[in-house]
């Protein structure tokens, strides 16, 4: 008997690509379990499995950094429960990353995709249904957007949770009105500015050069550092939660375009985000 959970759960996160760089992205991940039918006439519990593949995804891979330890563009030390990724761009610039282990999903592939992390994970959770079922299955896949888009990675050193974790990111929606008219136009040129971007805050700059931007911060779970090409960053002077950067592409819109409205509907990720308005009406 063959048991589907389609659109279980969405993922957000950043990942190490040879040819992008730093990649914000956010999956949506379905499961499918195969197996006879227990004494209850079920696989197994919907509620059981729903729960157990929430919490494992949230936990291992949701708001983490996934580097593919495979890959020799990629290396990595540990010490004292702290990683230090250091990864080679395709044009032969250097990434270097920091932070606590929990910041970090080591991936066992030579590159990061939608088919290399569902096997590692499914290798991960196979103790965990091997004794239920005859095989686990999980997939994910991206949000079908026609429109743009664009792929950020950032850290909110402030937050309470996993969002303080300096490269985790998001592949998010923007919808811009000029004057109550949507403008396609400066949506595309936004998704193009931000593509593959890093968004940093510049009270965490730490040290800055004609090529390099590096940045650290202290926050709840630990230090962290990052050091990337200065050409895959946008240096922003306030914190980079998505109602600062609605507010950000706002203003900066509206100081280009004066006398018109300006409203900016950015997403993070699948579903969610901030509206902000500036310009003419704004308040």
């Amino acid at each position: 008997m063959h048991l589907f959970v389609d659109n279980l759960t969405n993922v957000d996160f950043s990942y190490l690509d040879y040819q992008r760089g730093l990649v914000g992205e956010t999956w949506l991940a379905s499961a499918a379990l195969n197996g006879a039918l227990d004494s209850q006439g079920m696989v197994c519990d919907f509620g059981v499995v729903k729960k157990t593949l929430r919490h494992w995804l949230d936990a291992e891979l949701d708001h983490r950094l996934l580097v593919p330890i495979r890959s020799p563009h990629v290396q990595l030390q540990r010490n004292g429960g702290q990683i230090k990724v250091s990864w080679q761009y395709a044009g032969g610039e250097q990434l270097e990353v920091s932070g606590p282990e929990q910041a970090f999903a080591v991936v066992e592939a030579k590159e990061i995709n939608t088919n290399s992390v569902a096997q590692w994970c499914v290798a991960q959770l196979d103790e965990v249904f091997a004794a239920s079922v005859d095989q686990f299955v999980l997939s994910f896949s991206v949000e079908e957007i026609a429109e743009a888009f664009y792929h950020y990675s950032h850290g909110l050193k402030k937050h309470a949770g996993n969002c303080q974790r300096i490269a985790h990111g998001h592949r998010s929606r923007i919808r811009i009105e000029i004057d109550g008219c949507r403008s396609p136009q400066w949506e595309r040129n936004w998704a193009s500015r931000w593509k593959d971007i890093y968004l940093g805050s510049r009270v965490d700059l730490q040290r800055q050069t004609e090529d390099t931007l590096e940045f650290a911060y202290r926050a709840q779970q630990g230090d962290f550092a990052l050091r990337l090409p200065a050409r895959c960053c946008e240096l922003l002077e306030c914190d980079t939660t998505v109602e600062q950067l609605a507010q950000y592409i706002a203003n900066t819109l509206a100081a280009v375009l004066p006398g018109q409205q300006v409203q900016v509907r950015a997403y993070e990720g699948l579903g969610k985000g901030a509206v902000a308005s500036a310009g003419k009406t704004a308040e």
